[in-house]
């Protein structure tokens, strides 16, 4: 494997701010960890025990893990373990402690590290409904298991007995799964940029009318609490209409706040544990779906018409290109007519010795703008047809250095590092060199102009080239602001494009390219930066 990186190395001085801020962000989490623990701390299952109707630490763990990766993982268990020692009076012994902190620590880490492989494909923006489901399916898969595990560490110890372990497991299962339901799609919703939802008339509507449903649902006898729970739904339902996802999970998270506020108030009387708590997870599932489904429609609406609008340029393009085709099959004869005559009156000039040595010149200058009128011709029919005649055996290191030096300048006026990795012993390719050139110069000029319009400084590109499956893989992957939320498909149709001065046709063109030769491009996306990848087939022979 051989690396080159320009411009100098990352020193200890830049890594302290990293290692600062993500102190920082965990002392944030444990805080936070601490608040909602002890908010949610009503009608445990046994005292000194985190069993409760409404756990939402839990989603914020998620929310942790999902935006700032697996290096956050530790904290994962000190929480629990300061959440226990500050809010669960008396605590429990040394020994138990430590266990239950391990079980919860190591059950929702495992679930949060496969969510984060690669293979998954889960995006934590959540943009479509796989996404959603995925995200809840695991939920429920690793609070279970620390559910069970948590209930049989307690039951062990004598706190509770034995007889309750289906109750207290159950009552643990769905606390937990309601707090990462409503908790955890909230917090990567408000990551992802912009406002959950416009404040409007309509907007102040969908919420008093949620007010006015917990009002209906706590306001009457205590004998027959609940039993009007279903109207939460309707402002729930009409707000997931309305704002799609982004706007339910504001809604769903205000109304689990509004039934704890409302048990608080009912905290002299009893309460069907059980019962409450299906409720808010079938309210919160049911909002999430609806919102989900929302706004994947309203994103395969959008796209359909940038589809259409597309097509439509497309269509104007093909036009275009069919003319110069023919334009260009009209003018050859003419110019190859054109070309002879020049060429049969230049050699008779340079053979008539008393000829004017100007007109010797004009001839000369006149056969040699034919001969180019004819080799621009020649050239456009190749860019029309994606000629593959100019296809040669060489070198994927060439293709890169070539490329990189082109815009070696761009990068250095930028103040971007750049690293080229390449791994050893890589196969020979056949391509048209400087059109594969084209295609990995337009990637890293991408790349430049994303992180100069994120104003990051000190970013860095990344060009790799690997061998995948038989195939040389090369990628272009920067520290810029990734791709909007919805835009990985969409950005391969020619003509749509995020920059101001921009034609649209960048990738677009590139993936014509590629796919020419045999190839695939793709863009993975997230808000900490873009990698685009392309695949080449390897020479046969080397």
């Amino acid at each position: 494997m051989r690396e080159a990186t320009s411009h100098q190395p990352r020193t200890g001085q830049a890594i302290f701010p990293r290692l600062f801020a993500h102190a920082a962000i965990g002392a944030a989490y444990l805080a936070c960890y601490v608040l909602l623990d002890w908010i949610s701390f009503v009608y445990p299952f046994a005292p000194g025990i985190n069993i409760t109707p409404w756990n939402p630490p839990p989603g914020l763990s998620f929310v942790l893990i999902l935006l700032f990766g697996r290096r956050m993982i530790p904290y994962l268990f000190v929480a629990p373990f300061l959440g226990d020692l500050t809010i669960r009076q008396p605590p429990l012994s040394w020994t138990l402690e430590l266990a239950t902190t391990a079980i919860i620590g190591c059950g929702y880490s495992l679930a949060l590290l496969f969510l984060l492989w690669p293979r998954i494909r889960f995006h934590p923006a959540l943009l479509s409904l796989r996404d959603l489901l995925l995200l809840l399916m695991t939920a429920a898969a690793s609070a279970a298991l620390v559910a069970i595990s948590y209930v049989g560490a307690v039951i062990l110890a004598g706190i509770i007995p034995v007889e309750d372990f289906f109750a207290g497991c159950l009552r643990y299962w769905i606390g937990d799964l309601i707090g990462i339901a409503v908790v955890a799609p909230f917090g990567l919703m408000i990551s992802g940029g912009g406002p959950l939802l416009k404040v409007s008339v309509e907007t102040t509507a969908q919420f008093a009318a949620l007010f006015v449903a917990l009002v209906l649902v706590f306001g009457i006898p205590h004998e027959q609490e609940l039993q009007l729970f279903y109207i939460i739904f309707l402002p729930i339902i009409w707000l997931a209409i309305r704002g799609g996802l982004k706007g339910v999970t504001a809604a769903i998270l205000v109304a689990q706040i509004g039934l704890i506020v409302g048990v608080h108030m009912l905290s002299k009387t009893d309460v069907d544990v059980m019962a409450f708590q299906l409720l808010m997870l079938v309210l919160a599932i049911t909002g999430l779906i609806a919102g989900a489904l929302v706004t994947e429609c309203r994103r395969a609406e959008s796209q359909l018409r940038l589809h259409q609008d597309s097509l439509a340029r497309s269509a104007r393009l093909r036009s275009v290109g069919e003319l110069a085709a023919a334009v260009a099959h009209e003018i050859n004869q003419p110019l190859t007519a054109a070309g002879t005559y020049s060429r049969l009156v230049r050699d008779r000039l340079h053979r008539d010795r008393g000829a004017d040595p100007s007109f010797v010149e004009i001839a000369d200058k006149a056969t040699a703008q034919v001969e180019r009128a004819t080799e621009v011709v020649r050239r456009l029919r190749a860019l029309v047809t994606l000629n593959k005649t100019d296809r040669a055996k060489t070198t994927v290191g060439r293709i890169v250095n070539e490329a990189l030096d082109t815009c070696q300048e761009e990068l250095n006026r930028s103040g971007i590092n750049h690293r080229t990795i390449l791994e050893d012993n890589l196969p020979f390719v056949i391509v048209d060199c400087l059109q594969i050139e084209q295609v990995l110069l337009n990637l890293v000029r991408n790349a430049i102009e994303a992180i100069n319009r994120a104003g990051s400084a000190g970013g860095v590109i990344t060009v790799e080239a690997k061998k995948v499956k038989g195939d040389v893989e090369l990628s272009v992957r920067d520290t810029g602001p990734g791709f909007p939320e919805g835009r990985v498909i969409v950005e391969f149709l020619p003509f749509v494009t995020t920059k101001a001065q921009g034609l649209g046709i960048g990738l677009a063109l590139s993936r014509t390219i590629v796919e020419t030769h045999g190839g695939h491009l793709t863009a993975e996306g997230t808000t900490h930066g873009t990698v685009v990848r392309f695949t080449l087939p390897a020479a046969t022979k080397p």
